[in-house]
Protein backbone atom coordinates (compact mmCIF):
# COMPACT_ATOMS: atom_id res chain seq x y z
CA UNK A 1 0.00 0.00 0.00
CA UNK A 2 1.14 3.41 -1.26
CA UNK A 3 -0.15 7.15 -1.24
CA UNK A 4 0.64 8.07 -4.33
CA UNK A 5 -1.03 12.13 -3.88
CA UNK A 6 -2.15 13.76 -1.09
CA UNK A 7 -3.97 17.43 -0.92
CA UNK A 8 -4.83 19.40 1.73
CA UNK A 9 -7.59 21.96 2.16
CA UNK A 10 -7.50 24.10 5.28
CA UNK A 11 -5.91 21.59 7.29
CA UNK A 12 -4.01 22.46 10.16
CA UNK A 13 -0.98 24.94 8.91
CA UNK A 14 -2.18 24.59 5.28
CA UNK A 15 -4.75 26.04 3.26
CA UNK A 16 -3.66 24.34 0.52
CA UNK A 17 -1.27 21.36 -0.16
CA UNK A 18 -0.56 18.93 -3.28
CA UNK A 19 2.00 16.57 -3.06
CA UNK A 20 3.01 13.56 -5.43
CA UNK A 21 4.45 10.69 -3.05
CA UNK A 22 6.86 7.72 -4.38
CA UNK A 23 6.82 3.96 -2.94
CA UNK A 24 10.11 3.67 -0.63
CA UNK A 25 11.23 5.81 2.60
CA UNK A 26 9.87 9.48 1.91
CA UNK A 27 11.22 12.28 4.72
CA UNK A 28 9.83 15.77 5.93
CA UNK A 29 12.46 17.60 7.87
CA UNK A 30 11.80 21.07 9.53
CA UNK A 31 11.69 22.69 12.32
CA UNK A 32 9.37 22.22 15.04
CA UNK A 33 5.93 23.95 14.75
CA UNK A 34 6.82 23.90 11.14
CA UNK A 35 4.16 21.64 9.80
CA UNK A 36 5.71 18.63 9.19
CA UNK A 37 3.73 16.27 11.71
CA UNK A 38 0.35 18.12 10.29
CA UNK A 39 1.39 16.22 6.96
CA UNK A 40 1.46 12.78 9.23
CA UNK A 41 -1.26 13.56 10.89
CA UNK A 42 -3.57 14.17 8.02
CA UNK A 43 -3.01 10.21 6.84
CA UNK A 44 -3.32 9.11 10.69
CA UNK A 45 -6.64 11.08 10.78
CA UNK A 46 -7.70 9.30 7.04
CA UNK A 47 -6.52 6.10 8.53
CA UNK A 48 -8.52 5.95 11.96
CA UNK A 49 -10.59 8.90 11.39
CA UNK A 50 -9.22 10.19 14.84
CA UNK A 51 -6.62 11.96 15.22
CA UNK A 52 -3.03 10.78 17.50
CA UNK A 53 -2.93 14.91 18.87
CA UNK A 54 -6.15 15.93 19.38
CA UNK A 55 -9.57 14.73 20.95
CA UNK A 56 -12.08 16.76 18.41
CA UNK A 57 -11.99 18.23 15.09
CA UNK A 58 -11.86 21.73 15.96
CA UNK A 59 -8.01 22.23 16.22
CA UNK A 60 -7.54 20.34 12.70
CA UNK A 61 -9.58 23.33 10.81
CA UNK A 62 -7.28 26.43 9.85
CA UNK A 63 -8.75 29.42 11.58
CA UNK A 64 -11.54 31.18 10.29
CA UNK A 65 -12.77 28.06 8.00
CA UNK A 66 -15.61 25.43 8.89
CA UNK A 67 -13.77 22.37 7.33
CA UNK A 68 -10.91 20.55 6.17
CA UNK A 69 -10.35 18.53 3.83
CA UNK A 70 -8.17 15.41 2.80
CA UNK A 71 -8.12 13.77 -0.14
CA UNK A 72 -5.93 11.23 -0.92
CA UNK A 73 -4.82 8.83 -4.39
CA UNK A 74 -4.47 5.17 -2.45
CA UNK A 75 -2.64 2.38 -4.70
CA UNK A 76 -3.03 -1.12 -3.20
CA UNK A 77 -2.66 -4.25 -4.86
CA UNK A 78 -2.45 -2.56 -8.19
CA UNK A 79 -5.90 -0.75 -7.74
CA UNK A 80 -6.01 3.11 -7.31
CA UNK A 81 -8.78 4.45 -4.98
CA UNK A 82 -9.36 8.26 -4.31
CA UNK A 83 -10.42 9.22 -0.93
CA UNK A 84 -11.93 12.38 0.21
CA UNK A 85 -12.62 12.98 3.83
CA UNK A 86 -14.21 16.56 4.61
CA UNK A 87 -13.81 17.29 7.83
CA UNK A 88 -16.62 19.69 10.32
CA UNK A 89 -16.38 21.56 13.00
CA UNK A 90 -19.80 21.49 13.68
CA UNK A 91 -21.40 18.53 11.92
CA UNK A 92 -20.68 15.30 10.96
CA UNK A 93 -17.57 14.72 8.52
CA UNK A 94 -18.33 13.79 4.78
CA UNK A 95 -16.86 11.08 2.81
CA UNK A 96 -16.51 10.02 -0.91
CA UNK A 97 -14.68 6.95 -2.58
CA UNK A 98 -13.85 7.40 -6.19
CA UNK A 99 -15.80 10.61 -6.10
CA UNK A 100 -18.78 8.91 -4.72
CA UNK A 101 -20.49 9.70 -1.48
CA UNK A 102 -20.49 7.56 1.02
CA UNK A 103 -23.53 6.79 3.37
CA UNK A 104 -21.09 6.95 6.79
CA UNK A 105 -17.64 8.54 7.16
CA UNK A 106 -16.98 4.48 8.48
CA UNK A 107 -16.82 3.30 4.98
CA UNK A 108 -13.44 4.52 4.16
CA UNK A 109 -11.91 2.91 6.98
CA UNK A 110 -9.51 0.46 5.36
CA UNK A 111 -9.04 2.04 2.77
CA UNK A 112 -5.67 4.14 4.05
CA UNK A 113 -3.84 1.27 6.86
CA UNK A 114 -1.55 2.46 8.41
CA UNK A 115 0.86 1.67 11.65
CA UNK A 116 2.74 4.86 13.33
CA UNK A 117 5.21 5.09 16.26
CA UNK A 118 5.65 8.71 17.76
CA UNK A 119 7.43 9.88 21.29
CA UNK A 120 3.79 10.62 22.85
CA UNK A 121 3.86 6.19 22.64
CA UNK A 122 5.85 6.50 25.79
CA UNK A 123 2.10 6.28 27.04
CA UNK A 124 1.41 3.51 26.03
CA UNK A 125 3.91 1.94 28.98
CA UNK A 126 3.82 4.69 31.46
CA UNK A 127 0.19 6.33 31.12
CA UNK A 128 -3.28 5.23 31.99
CA UNK A 129 -5.08 1.87 30.63
CA UNK A 130 -7.30 4.40 28.72
CA UNK A 131 -4.14 4.94 25.81
CA UNK A 132 -3.60 1.20 25.89
CA UNK A 133 -6.94 0.59 24.84
CA UNK A 134 -6.61 3.24 22.44
CA UNK A 135 -4.04 1.29 20.91
CA UNK A 136 -5.73 -2.06 21.19
CA UNK A 137 -8.89 -0.49 19.31
CA UNK A 138 -7.06 0.76 16.35
CA UNK A 139 -5.17 -1.68 15.71
CA UNK A 140 -8.25 -3.89 15.58
CA UNK A 141 -10.13 -0.71 13.63
CA UNK A 142 -7.04 -1.35 11.27
CA UNK A 143 -7.26 -5.62 11.17
CA UNK A 144 -10.49 -5.55 11.12
CA UNK A 145 -12.59 -2.01 9.64
CA UNK A 146 -16.17 -3.57 10.77
CA UNK A 147 -15.30 -3.38 14.30
CA UNK A 148 -15.15 -0.12 14.23
CA UNK A 149 -19.37 -0.19 14.56
CA UNK A 150 -18.95 -2.49 17.62
CA UNK A 151 -16.44 -0.34 19.39
CA UNK A 152 -19.05 3.10 18.33
CA UNK A 153 -22.33 0.89 19.74
CA UNK A 154 -20.10 -0.16 22.80
CA UNK A 155 -19.55 3.33 23.81
CA UNK A 156 -22.91 4.91 23.15
CA UNK A 157 -24.23 2.27 25.16
CA UNK A 158 -22.25 2.66 28.05
CA UNK A 159 -22.51 6.57 28.00
CA UNK A 160 -26.35 5.75 27.63
CA UNK A 161 -26.26 3.23 30.80
CA UNK A 162 -24.06 5.44 33.30
CA UNK A 163 -26.65 8.28 32.43
CA UNK A 164 -29.15 6.21 33.83
CA UNK A 165 -27.72 4.52 36.58
CA UNK A 166 -27.20 8.19 37.76
CA UNK A 167 -30.44 8.59 37.80
CA UNK A 168 -31.05 5.70 39.71
CA UNK A 169 -33.37 4.21 36.89
CA UNK A 170 -35.89 1.14 37.31
CA UNK A 171 -34.23 -2.38 36.78
CA UNK A 172 -36.60 -2.53 33.66
CA UNK A 173 -35.22 1.19 32.38
CA UNK A 174 -31.86 -0.76 32.09
CA UNK A 175 -33.05 -3.92 31.10
CA UNK A 176 -32.67 -3.33 26.72
CA UNK A 177 -29.33 -1.10 27.94
CA UNK A 178 -28.07 -4.55 29.54
CA UNK A 179 -28.10 -6.83 26.80
CA UNK A 180 -26.49 -4.18 24.36
CA UNK A 181 -23.74 -3.60 27.05
CA UNK A 182 -23.82 -7.76 27.09
CA UNK A 183 -23.60 -8.23 23.36
CA UNK A 184 -20.74 -5.40 22.04
CA UNK A 185 -18.78 -5.88 25.59
CA UNK A 186 -18.80 -9.45 24.94
CA UNK A 187 -17.66 -9.46 21.06
CA UNK A 188 -15.35 -6.56 21.71
CA UNK A 189 -13.58 -8.28 24.44
CA UNK A 190 -13.41 -11.31 22.72
CA UNK A 191 -11.80 -9.39 20.06
CA UNK A 192 -8.99 -7.76 21.74
CA UNK A 193 -8.11 -10.80 23.78
CA UNK A 194 -7.76 -12.50 20.04
CA UNK A 195 -5.45 -9.34 19.12
CA UNK A 196 -3.49 -9.70 21.81
CA UNK A 197 -3.13 -13.35 21.39
CA UNK A 198 -1.78 -12.97 17.83
CA UNK A 199 0.25 -9.48 18.81
CA UNK A 200 2.19 -11.42 22.13
CA UNK A 201 5.11 -13.43 19.75
CA UNK A 202 5.74 -9.94 17.09
CA UNK A 203 6.14 -7.64 20.22
CA UNK A 204 8.29 -10.53 22.59
CA UNK A 205 10.11 -11.05 19.22
CA UNK A 206 10.99 -7.15 18.67
CA UNK A 207 11.98 -6.87 22.30
CA UNK A 208 14.79 -9.22 22.41
CA UNK A 209 15.91 -7.73 18.66
CA UNK A 210 16.62 -4.29 20.88
CA UNK A 211 19.33 -6.95 22.96
CA UNK A 212 17.16 -6.41 26.14
CA UNK A 213 18.21 -8.99 28.64
CA UNK A 214 14.79 -9.83 30.29
CA UNK A 215 12.13 -11.19 27.94
CA UNK A 216 8.84 -9.32 27.37
CA UNK A 217 5.37 -10.40 26.61
CA UNK A 218 1.79 -8.68 26.98
CA UNK A 219 -1.70 -10.22 28.23
CA UNK A 220 -5.04 -8.73 28.54
CA UNK A 221 -6.43 -7.43 31.51
CA UNK A 222 -9.90 -7.61 32.59
CA UNK A 223 -12.54 -6.49 34.41
CA UNK A 224 -14.31 -9.13 34.41
CA UNK A 225 -12.56 -12.69 35.65
CA UNK A 226 -12.39 -15.55 32.93
CA UNK A 227 -13.27 -14.11 29.84
CA UNK A 228 -12.38 -15.25 26.58
CA UNK A 229 -11.58 -14.75 22.97
CA UNK A 230 -15.29 -16.44 22.64
CA UNK A 231 -18.17 -14.56 22.49
CA UNK A 232 -20.34 -16.57 23.97
CA UNK A 233 -18.77 -17.28 26.50
CA UNK A 234 -17.96 -14.30 27.58
CA UNK A 235 -21.99 -13.17 27.05
CA UNK A 236 -22.38 -15.52 29.70
CA UNK A 237 -20.11 -14.24 32.37
CA UNK A 238 -21.32 -10.53 31.40
CA UNK A 239 -25.06 -11.47 31.95
CA UNK A 240 -24.18 -13.20 35.54
CA UNK A 241 -22.15 -10.74 36.68
CA UNK A 242 -24.21 -7.95 35.93
CA UNK A 243 -27.02 -9.63 37.89
CA UNK A 244 -24.46 -9.81 41.07
CA UNK A 245 -22.95 -6.20 40.92
CA UNK A 246 -26.79 -4.46 39.95
CA UNK A 247 -26.90 -2.93 43.35
CA UNK A 248 -23.29 -1.62 43.23
CA UNK A 249 -23.68 0.33 39.75
CA UNK A 250 -26.81 1.61 40.96
CA UNK A 251 -25.50 2.80 44.00
CA UNK A 252 -21.97 4.15 42.25
CA UNK A 253 -23.71 5.35 38.95
CA UNK A 254 -21.23 3.67 37.08
CA UNK A 255 -20.83 0.59 34.85
CA UNK A 256 -18.39 -1.23 36.66
CA UNK A 257 -17.64 -4.32 34.29
CA UNK A 258 -16.85 -4.10 30.57
CA UNK A 259 -14.52 -3.19 28.30
CA UNK A 260 -13.93 0.08 28.74
CA UNK A 261 -12.45 -0.57 32.33
CA UNK A 262 -9.80 -3.31 30.77
CA UNK A 263 -6.17 -2.58 29.97
CA UNK A 264 -3.69 -4.11 28.13
CA UNK A 265 -0.81 -5.68 30.92
CA UNK A 266 2.82 -5.12 29.80
CA UNK A 267 5.33 -7.30 31.55
CA UNK A 268 9.49 -6.89 31.21
CA UNK A 269 10.64 -9.98 32.89
CA UNK A 270 8.73 -10.35 36.59
CA UNK A 271 7.61 -6.92 37.20
CA UNK A 272 4.89 -5.02 35.19
CA UNK A 273 6.16 -2.01 32.41
CA UNK A 274 4.27 0.24 34.04
CA UNK A 275 6.38 2.00 37.31
CA UNK A 276 9.41 -0.26 36.87
CA UNK A 277 10.11 -0.15 33.49
CA UNK A 278 14.10 2.00 32.73
CA UNK A 279 14.03 5.14 30.52
CA UNK A 280 15.41 2.59 27.74
CA UNK A 281 13.48 -0.60 28.46
CA UNK A 282 10.23 1.49 28.25
CA UNK A 283 10.74 2.53 24.79
CA UNK A 284 12.07 -0.63 23.91
CA UNK A 285 8.69 -1.67 24.71
CA UNK A 286 6.90 0.99 22.55
CA UNK A 287 8.81 0.29 19.75
CA UNK A 288 7.96 -3.85 20.30
CA UNK A 289 4.20 -2.63 20.39
CA UNK A 290 3.90 -0.58 17.11
CA UNK A 291 6.60 -2.51 14.96
CA UNK A 292 5.13 -5.73 16.39
CA UNK A 293 1.45 -4.09 15.18
CA UNK A 294 2.70 -3.77 11.81
CA UNK A 295 5.00 -6.62 11.57
CA UNK A 296 1.36 -8.54 12.54
CA UNK A 297 -0.66 -7.32 9.62
CA UNK A 298 1.79 -7.58 7.21
CA UNK A 299 1.95 -11.50 8.43
CA UNK A 300 -1.66 -11.89 7.66
CA UNK A 301 -1.33 -10.21 4.26
CA UNK A 302 -1.61 -6.40 5.14
CA UNK A 303 0.45 -3.88 3.79
CA UNK A 304 0.61 -0.53 5.95
CA UNK A 305 2.21 2.36 5.17
CA UNK A 306 4.73 3.03 8.22
CA UNK A 307 4.98 6.20 9.65
CA UNK A 308 7.56 7.74 12.28
CA UNK A 309 6.57 10.55 13.48
CA UNK A 310 9.89 12.80 15.43
CA UNK A 311 11.41 9.83 16.99
CA UNK A 312 14.94 9.26 15.64
CA UNK A 313 16.34 12.02 18.11
CA UNK A 314 15.05 10.53 20.82
CA UNK A 315 16.59 6.92 20.12
CA UNK A 316 20.11 5.32 20.76
CA UNK A 317 21.83 3.66 17.81
CA UNK A 318 20.09 -0.02 18.39
CA UNK A 319 16.90 1.22 18.80
CA UNK A 320 17.39 3.42 15.32
CA UNK A 321 18.12 0.13 13.47
CA UNK A 322 14.95 -1.49 14.53
CA UNK A 323 12.74 1.06 13.12
CA UNK A 324 15.06 0.84 9.66
CA UNK A 325 14.56 -2.60 9.65
CA UNK A 326 10.73 -2.11 9.57
CA UNK A 327 11.31 0.41 6.83
CA UNK A 328 12.99 -1.92 4.59
CA UNK A 329 9.95 -3.88 4.68
CA UNK A 330 7.30 -1.73 4.59
CA UNK A 331 5.80 -0.87 0.11
CA UNK A 332 5.84 3.03 2.17
CA UNK A 333 6.97 4.85 4.88
CA UNK A 334 7.05 8.46 5.86
CA UNK A 335 9.31 10.10 8.37
CA UNK A 336 9.86 13.36 10.22
CA UNK A 337 12.52 14.78 11.65
CA UNK A 338 13.17 18.15 12.84
CA UNK A 339 16.72 18.46 11.59
CA UNK A 340 18.29 16.24 8.91
CA UNK A 341 21.14 15.19 11.53
CA UNK A 342 19.06 13.27 13.23
CA UNK A 343 18.24 10.61 10.11
CA UNK A 344 20.55 7.41 10.11
CA UNK A 345 22.97 8.04 7.35
CA UNK A 346 22.13 4.53 6.05
CA UNK A 347 18.49 5.53 5.31
CA UNK A 348 17.95 6.01 2.09
CA UNK A 349 15.19 8.36 1.85
CA UNK A 350 13.26 10.99 -0.14
CA UNK A 351 13.68 14.24 1.30
CA UNK A 352 11.16 17.21 1.69
CA UNK A 353 11.85 20.43 3.60
CA UNK A 354 9.36 22.22 5.47
CA UNK A 355 8.39 25.47 6.48
CA UNK A 356 5.39 27.35 7.89
CA UNK A 357 2.42 26.42 4.75
CA UNK A 358 5.61 25.47 2.71
CA UNK A 359 7.15 22.08 1.47
CA UNK A 360 9.93 21.85 -1.03
CA UNK A 361 11.12 18.96 -2.54
CA UNK A 362 14.48 18.29 -2.40
CA UNK A 363 17.14 17.14 -4.62
CA UNK A 364 17.64 13.65 -5.51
Amino acid sequence: MRINKLELTNFRSYPSLNLELSPGVITFIGDNGSGKTNIAESLIYLSFLASHRVANNTPLITLGSQQAIIRAEIERDERVLQVDLEINANKANRARLNSNPTRSQREILGACQIVYFSPEDLDLVRGEPGGRRDFLDRLLITRTPRLSGVITDYERVVKQRNALLKTRASTSALIPWNEQLIKFGAQLTADRIALVEALNPWVHQNYANLNEVKPASISYKSSTEGVSNNVDHNIELFTKRLEEIAYQEIERGVSLIGPHRDDLHLQIGDFPAKGYASHGESWSMAISLRIGSFNLLKHEGSEPILILDDVFAELDTSRRRQLISATQIAEQTIITAAVESDLPPELLTQKFYVTPGVVKKGKD
